[in-house]
């Protein structure tokens, strides 16, 4: 299939750029399959589309704010990095951005001159791998003078508001390690999720660390030409055998975000029933894809042409997500991370 196949147009205004005051304030485009019915609800109605016996699957990715500003040691340049992984023995990969040129060699200094970070590998696109020293724990400062990794279609002039922290978090968010938010989470607050058990719906939970990549274009005119970049997930035993009687007994799997059918799906392929497992996925989905464990779907709204709406479509089909995303635009939804949300049934 060709990239330009999942383009669809989206007037900038409808760019979600900051969050709703209260997060069950959300609307809802619920999708079914089945039909092809499109109705329009709110995510504080999701319980009503959900039936006892359910699994709501979710992610307990935590967002890093570690995003850290400085200056090039001896020039006082500027200096924009975005810590992404430990890799151990005081290395990072990181995304830099610097004035003038990255190379190998150079020296920068975050945080207040709290963090000194050594450039050892320069890498496409402003990855690099830094290597670190500081009087302090590395995550300590970031707690203390790190923002959060905003999308860069979040565009305002003064910057990250005081309310990013809480705001680009899920309430559940437990295992520190992602740069970007399972943003299909954002919607969920202690009372949506109290009345959902109280439905007899089921939840477990799974990590996935996500990664820059999420944020990537497709470049390829071919769909399948395109490489994900490789996450890290970790399915426990308590949600595998949870998934697994559900599916004995016919009930639904509803996973909320792509991140969640990411790690559910990456587990099935190599293991059907489930095994508690962790690594590294790289699993690209799109269509044709045959899904193993995951019946249902919540998700925000994705960019044109990104892998994750080629997810959606090969889990709804091409022609009934366009079509839904038209409807959308037509209909004023909030797009992206602090946007409006999807359930596909």
């Amino acid at each position: 299939m060709r990239t330009e196949e999942f383009h669809y147009d989206l007037p900038e205004e409808l760019i979600a750029q900051r969050p709703l005051q209260h997060r069950d304030d959300s609307r809802m485009m619920v999708v079914n399959r089945a039909d092809g019915s499109i109705l329009h609800r709110h995510i504080e109605e999701l319980p009503g589309f959900l039936t006892d016996g359910d699994v709501l699957v979710i992610n307990d990715t935590k967002v890093v704010p570690a995003r850290l500003f400085g200056w090039k040691t001896g020039t006082g340049g500027r200096a924009e990095v975005l810590l992404l992984e430990d890799l151990g023995i005081s290395r990072w990969k990181a995304m830099c951005k610097v004035s003038g040129r990255l190379r190998a060699g150079m020296s920068i200094e975050l945080a207040h001159g709290m963090i000194r970070a050594l450039i050892v590998e320069v890498a496409e696109g402003g990855d690099v791998v830094l290597e670190i020293s500081s009087d302090r724990p590395v995550a300590e400062i970031i707690e203390l003078e790190g923002i959060p990794p905003l999308p860069p279609y979040i565009r305002r002039p003064d910057g990250p508001e005081s309310n990013d922290r809480e705001r680009y978090q899920t309430i559940y968010a437990t295992s520190p390690g992602a740069v970007a938010a399972p943003t299909a989470g954002l919607h969920f607050t202690g009372e949506l999720l109290g009345e959902l058990e109280r439905c007899g719906v089921k939840r477990a939970t799974v990590t996935l660390h996500v990664g820059a990549g999420t944020f990537k274009p497709v470049k390829t005119e071919d769909v399948e030409s395109h490489r994900m970049e490789s996450e890290r997930y970790f399915l426990p035993g308590e949600t595998a055998a949870q998934i697994n009687k559900a599916k004995s007994q016919g009930r639904r799997i509803v996973a909320v975000g792509t991140t969640t059918v990411r790690t559910l799906e990456t587990a099935a392929a190599n293991r059907c029933p489930l095994e508690p497992c962790s690594g590294r996925t790289e699993i690209f989905i799109r269509p044709p894809f045959k899904f193993r464990v995951v019946d249902a779907l919540v998700t925000n709204f994705h960019l044109p042409k990104s892998t994750l709406i080629m997810m959606i479509s090969a889990f709804a089909g091409r022609d009934l997500i366009l079509r839904a995303y038209r409807e959308a635009v037509d209909s004023r939804y909030r797009f992206y991370s602090y946007g409006d949300c999807m359930l596909i049934l």
